[in-house]
């Protein structure tokens, strides 16, 4: 972008932090225009102590934003922008990522425990044992989930009940837990010197501690998972001043105002989602999420999807809701036939090798990695690889991969049609995964209806931009939809018949099938803490089974003595 006279004179800029599963961004926008001016990025470490725990360094984290944020304004300042007219940033973040941290010496007492981490498998299953039926639903009615790992308030919980720093400082109220947007704005807020101690309503109502009724943290909820309300953040609106920037590392953005909004839900600002029916899908490099936007009123799912607060766009305004579909591993299957198989080098390459074959020739991936979420919630779940002959090869795998993501869009769409009762017509995308093209016609083909992506794919960080600008107090940015600029898109419409896309979908929900109840849902512990190999029922069968085989053997050996 070359730097010009014309952009000295841009008037007010609005900035965003991401941070996402992967990493994190530092993005500037034009208040007036929606224009994205510069940006930085940084990837973010995750590291496995064992199978199914997935966490990430609050302080890697940190340091990844203010990074993102120095290098911004550098690029900024060689294009000649004035930094100065930055007025206001909102920090949109990957929800559910559990952490707490000593607000005394402002050290985090554990690792951050992402999301998808499988470790409370056990909580959540006794958890659910002593509900009325065994009934994953049991807290629904206040806040809009089933009882999952997915959600906060187990890991919080689990990090209580085994990191003894975690149990002395909450004890000893010291303690302070938060998701990732929490974190970030105590830090950048002060941090133990007056930091702001906050989260929004989309973020809290990811928890299980929020009741989305009441827009407050619920003590029955919280006398349920045993945690004491004194260590959760006040809960605001999703656009307001929090409180003023305070870096000693980025002094360009000293002063500016905070607010923040859960990724997806700024990813429908940014998609100027403000309708009743209105849905967006979002491909995340990481997963999918699929949002049904209801104005007002909470809708409960009847097919196994999530209620949640879309946004409270200021603090006298009211709530959103929408339902949502979530699924837990979908971009994140690139990375693994990367990372994992290396077939391929890089995620363009994956769209190169399956436009190679155009077909999967039979083949179905369903990547439960992490069980699976949406529309099943069934943990015991695990990935599985069918229909392969010889003839089969890495190019027709590159294409199921790809026939995955679009499956998995496709039983959250039908889900959301049931409750609806609305059949959607178009679907609106958003996420990294929208670059490639192959996915982009794929998706429109397996649902049968147009699929619809922006121009500018930035629409999660710009959503957190917008939420950020119309703040009160600051309001350099109007979300009335007359002042909203016009956003141009390409569209994909549906190649092949009907009667094809439903033939693979039912191909693709029998191999479903064949992934569930693979893993017991309570590991049994050996008495150090590790997980037993008997927590494999098939496994356990097997070992089991081949030591009564031994014995039977050495029975029979020692009476037929030769």
């Amino acid at each position: 972008m070359a730097a010009s006279s014309s952009r000295v004179m841009l008037g007010p800029l609005v900035a965003a932090i991401d941070q996402g599963t992967s990493s994190t961004r530092f993005l500037v926008f034009n208040a007036k225009t929606a224009e994205l001016l510069s940006h930085h990025q940084v990837e973010i470490n995750q590291s496995f102590p064992k199978e199914g725990w997935v966490e990430e360094d609050p302080k890697e984290i940190l340091q990844s934003v203010y990074e993102c944020m120095e290098r911004t304004c550098e690029k900024l300042t060689q294009l000649n922008v004035d930094i100065s007219n930055i007025k206001a940033i909102g920090v949109t973040n990957q929800r559910e990522t559990t952490l707490v941290w000593d607000k005394e010496t402002g050290e985090p007492l554990y690792n951050a425990i992402v999301w998808l981490d499988l470790r409370t498998q056990s909580t959540v299953e006794r958890l659910i044992n002593k509900t009325p039926g065994r009934n994953k639903n049991h807290l629904k009615h206040k806040t809009g989930l089933p009882i999952s790992t997915y959600f906060s308030a187990v890991k919080l919980r689990w990090l209580m009940d085994n990191v003894d720093e975690v149990a002395e400082a909450v004890l000893t109220h010291r303690a302070m837990f938060g998701t990732v947007d929490s974190w970030l704005i105590w830090c950048l807020t002060g941090g133990k010197s007056g930091g702001v101690h906050c989260t929004d309503v989309t973020n809290a109502s990811r928890t299980m501690l929020f009741n989305i009724h009441t827009l407050d943290w619920d003590p029955e909820l919280c006398k349920y998972f045993d945690i004491p309300m004194e260590i959760l953040p006040k809960v605001r609106s999703s656009s307001e001043i929090y409180g003023l920037m305070v870096s000693p590392h980025c002094l360009c953005v000293n002063g500016l105002c905070l607010q923040c909004l859960g990724d997806q839900s700024a990813a429908l600002v940014g998609q100027m989602c403000f309708q009743e029916g209105q849905t967006a899908c979002l491909l995340k490099v990481v997963l999918i999420y699929l949002f049904n936007c209801y104005l007002l009123q909470p809708v409960m799912s009847e097919h196994g999807l999530l209620t949640t607060v879309a946004y409270k766009l200021g603090r006298d305004k009211p709530a959103c809701y929408a339902l949502e579909g979530s699924v837990a591993i979908a971009g994140a299957v690139v990375r693994w036939l990367k990372d994992n198989l290396g077939i391929i080098q890089t995620s363009t390459e994956l769209e190169k090798l399956a436009a190679s074959v155009g077909t999967s020739y039979g083949c179905y991936f369903v990547p439960a990695f992490s069980g699976l979420y949406a529309p099943y919630w069934e943990p015991s779940a695990r990935g599985i690889i069918c229909g392969l002959t010889q003839f089969t090869n890495k190019s027709h795998l590159a294409f199921a991969a790809l026939e995955a993501v679009c499956f998995q869009t496709r039983e959250i769409l039908d889900a959301m049609n049931q409750d609806s009762g609305i059949p959607l017509t178009q679907l609106q995308v958003d996420g990294g995964m929208t670059s490639n093209r192959l996915l982009m016609q794929l998706q429109a083909d397996i649902l049968c209806i147009p699929v619809v992506k922006p121009s500018m794919p930035e629409t999660t960080a710009l959503g957190a931009a917008m939420a950020a600008g119309a703040a009160e107090g600051v309001s350099v940015w109007s979300l009335r939809p007359e002042d909203l600029s016009e956003v141009t898109s390409e569209k994909f419409e549906p190649q092949i018949n009907p009667e094809e896309s439903e033939f693979r979908y039912a191909r693709w929900k029998k191999a479903v099938q064949r992934a569930m109840n693979w893993e017991t849902t309570e590991p049994i512990s050996n008495g150090n803490g590790e997980t037993s190999i008997f927590s494999s029922v098939p496994l356990g069968f097997y070992i089991l089974g081949s030591m009564l085989m031994l014995i039977g053997a050495k029975y029979i050996a020692g009476q037929c003595p030769l």
